[in-house]
């Protein structure tokens, strides 16, 4: 990893990208997202403050383990004068993002185990199916993959 002399104060992207090892087109997008920022030298170029790169493990961190980008943003946001996020930052969004987290672990799994079943069918016309139509409110009156509509009298029709 490229070492940054401590008395540079201010780095260009290449240098934050080489030291947080995302590509350039990803800070430049996490710069769009408002999870970064930089200000521009008179010849228009970016310049990132050192603690750039503690915000960017910050994100990629929280991307590897699923969190959305906004939910990211949001958590950026409300730390103090935008300040880089500390290990204490990092452990209370962690706690808060726990349970989120365990859903999809659910949600997962449960796709995970119904897929053989759909392998099997091969239509997605199961009579619930997981995959295609998770929550299924209609399976318990209805098969198939397309939904019929109701008429007034509340019969289908044949």
């Amino acid at each position: 990893m490229p070492q940054i002399p401590e008395k540079i104060h201010e780095l260009t992207v290449g240098q934050v990208s080489a030291r947080s090892g995302a590509a350039v087109s990803a800070l430049h997008f996490y710069e769009s997202k408002g999870l970064i920022s930089s200000r521009r030298t008179a010849g228009n170029q970016r310049r990132y403050s050192r603690d750039t790169l503690r915000r960017v493990a910050f994100v990629r961190a929280a991307q590897r383990v699923g969190i959305p980008l906004a939910t990211i943003r949001e958590a950026l946001a409300e730390l103090p004068e935008e300040r880089t996020p500390t290990r204490e930052d990092w452990a209370r969004l962690s706690a808060a993002w726990r349970s989120e987290l365990d859903e999809r672990i659910k949600q997962l799994n449960r796709l995970r185990d119904h897929l053989t079943d759909c392998i099997g069918c091969g239509c997605l016309s199961l009579d619930t199916c997981v995959l295609s139509n998770p929550d299924d409110i209609f399976g318990e009156r209805l098969t198939g993959s397309r939904l019929m509509v109701e008429h007034r009298s509340g019969t289908t029709p044949a």
